[in-house]
């Protein structure tokens, strides 16, 4: 698992308003301005302080596609996207969300085979033995010096080994 977010208090406030965002749609549909605004003060946040949108709150894609790129509104199929299911041929299908505020339209694969790279095996940290981390002084290597005879001397190993 990894470390310690580096901004955690700014990952709570990101979190705070997509909650806060939600909430206001949940409780009056029509209220779409407020919750506008509250996805956009997320979005400046964000940009401000180069972060991701969330990516160690929620581990998924889900934060970023719920957002409209143009009108920094929250997509919520029903009450202020559309979503349909298309697809090119057999075997690829797609998802169209289009957002009721300005129209514009989100094209989102589904793979039921795709898997987020945070879930693979590869994006895990192992944790690492003391030993390996921590560079050995060996002194069996040789050196040249600027004459070109052969002079043994300490130096330090960074593979470890």
């Amino acid at each position: 698992m990894a470390g310690p977010v580096k901004d955690k208090e700014a990952y709570q406030r990101l979190n705070y308003l997509y909650q806060a965002a939600h909430c206001v749609l949940s409780q009056n549909p029509e209220n779409v301005e407020l919750a506008r605004f509250y996805c956009f003060t997320q979005k400046t946040i964000a940009r401000r302080l180069v972060l991701r949108h969330c990516p160690h709150v929620n581990r998924d894609p889900s934060v970023k596609r719920a957002l409209c790129k143009k009108c920094c509104s929250l997509l919520v199929p029903g009450v202020t996207a559309t979503s349909r299911q298309r697809r090119k041929n057999s075997q690829t299908r797609f998802t169209v969300v289009r957002c009721l505020s300005c129209g514009h339209r989100k094209t989102l694969l589904n793979n039921p085979e795709h898997r987020l790279w945070v879930d693979q095996p590869e994006a895990q940290l192992e944790s690492h033995k003391q030993s390996g981390d921590t560079p050995q002084l060996t002194s069996d290597h040789q050196f040249h010096d600027g004459d070109g005879s052969p002079s043994t001397k300490s130096s330090v190993n960074p593979a470890g080994s």
